[in-house]
């Protein structure tokens, strides 16, 4: 699956799965995009799922037809101390999400 690291997740926990086709919003030259147009972008790209730290953005968007799914990380903060040991955890949301599914990972 395509996955999309929003700007909130530690580029480096894209190392840790290897199962996917992972990019960043950075790589793709999406900085700054609002989530709106970020999901919009992320669907037509051909992404399956964007994985963020951002816990409004379900709230925010109607992920049910945004094309893609939505993993949301819960974690105390965006280090990649501590983001990147949950790398197991995203791993297998990752498998089980699908579009208009939000799944959350963490504490």
């Amino acid at each position: 699956m395509r996955v999309l690291l929003d700007e909130s997740v530690p580029r480096q926990l894209a190392a840790e799965l290897r199962s996917h086709e992972v990019q960043t919003v950075v790589q793709v030259g999406w900085t700054g995009v609002q989530n709106g147009e970020l999901l919009r972008r992320a669907a037509e790209a051909g992404f399956g799922v964007l994985v963020t730290m951002d816990r409004n953005l379900e709230h925010q968007q109607n992920i049910s037809r945004a094309g893609l799914g939505l993993l949301v990380v819960l974690a105390r903060d965006n280090r990649v101390e501590t983001v990147v040991p949950l790398a197991g955890a995203i791993g297998t949301a990752l498998d089980q999400v699908h579009p208009g599914i939000v799944l959350h990972v963490g504490a």
